[in-house]
């Protein structure tokens, strides 16, 4: 029989598995926080400062970004850093995607979801106005780490079948339209807490046996 010592070890053990599957995970960044993907084209102004906004974050393969924004604005993903300078997208390009509603409408309220699927630089910028508002600063490059690696659902060439992201971890309600890339997305994997409570549970039960 094992001693009361060893036993609490194992619990201990059992405990912190428990953990650290519960809180390792994939997360919904929103772009530019509650200020949103936003373009004022009377100042010719954005909204925030996005290269600021992403130096704070920590990016991970299987995230998500969470563009808050209207059809006045476009979302351009790129691994392409000289069409990221040049703040326009090439349809030519099959490494730049441009995400985009469809809706022919003015100033009409969505949310785009991007998938970060490829380790290492990510550019994004709004080609809108001849690229004006990408060179008035709406646009930021992020430097995307491997983590936990991507989920099944993303392990494919990228974009994969979109699918509406999880909602939780987004900061904002989901607005109006949600608009889907070229190809799509996909939703972002986050470890069940009910494993967590589940793996406790029994923890406790292998502890009391040994008392």
């Amino acid at each position: 029989m094992a001693t009361p010592i060893a036993a609490q070890l194992a619990v201990f053990a059992l405990f912190v598995t428990a953990v650290s599957a519960a809180t390792t995970g994939y997360h919904n960044h929103t772009v530019g926080g509650a200020a949103g993907w936003s373009f004022n084209s009377t100042t010719n102004t954005t909204a925030t400062n996005y290269t600021s906004w992403a130096s704070n974050q920590t990016f991970d393969l299987g995230d998500y970004l969470i563009f808050n924004t209207n059809s006045n604005q476009t979302v351009v993903q790129t691994h392409n850093k000289t069409t990221y300078l040049n703040c326009t997208a090439d349809d030519t390009d099959n490494v730049t995607f441009v995400y985009a509603s469809g809706s022919s409408g003015f100033g009409e309220s969505l949310t785009i979801a991007v998938p970060l699927t490829i380790v290492g630089p990510n550019y994004f910028f709004s080609d809108s106005s001849d690229g004006l508002q990408c060179q008035l600063g709406l646009a930021f490059e992020i430097d995307v780490q491997h983590g936990s690696g991507l989920p099944p659902n993303l392990n494919q060439p990228p974009p994969p079948p979109y699918q509406e992201p999880p909602g939780p971890d987004a900061v904002q309600s989901p607005p109006v339209t949600v608009a889907q890339s070229p190809t799509g997305g996909a939703f972002a994997s986050r470890a069940d807490m009910r494993f967590t409570v589940y793996i406790f549970s029994a923890a406790l039960l292998l502890l009391l046996q040994f008392q």
